[in-house]
């Protein structure tokens, strides 16, 4: 099964064709590749409302559904993918702060 052709849009670094789904853990947005792919790990499936929804393919869930198709998260297969967040719990530059402990 292939998205519909209204869901289909292009990866903005690399111009391939994606889907946005919400993912059914937690509703967030994610790019598909928009090509069912047999070794992909997540499962696509239109819900009632019309939106795409994905969810990963897990060995407690292994089995495509009627309606779902398997395909790859893009993030995944972009040949240049969006450089790395920068974690907030590295080493900080400090400053103001007293050299010697406090003493009593």
């Amino acid at each position: 099964m292939k998205p519909a052709s209204h869901h289909i849009t292009t990866c903005r670094r690399c111009g391939a064709p994606i889907v946005w789904c919400l993912t059914s853990a937690n509703g967030r947005r994610q790019p598909v590749n928009a090509a069912p792919d047999e070794t992909g790990n997540v499962a696509v499936s239109s819900g009632a409302d019309g939106v795409l929804y994905v969810r990963t393919i897990t060995a407690a869930r292994p089995d495509i559904k009627a309606g779902e198709w398997r395909a790859k998260p893009h993030h995944a297969t972009c040949p240049s993918p969006p450089p790395p967040r920068r974690s907030s719990g590295g080493q900080r530059a400090t400053s103001g702060v007293r050299p010697v402990p406090w003493q009593r």
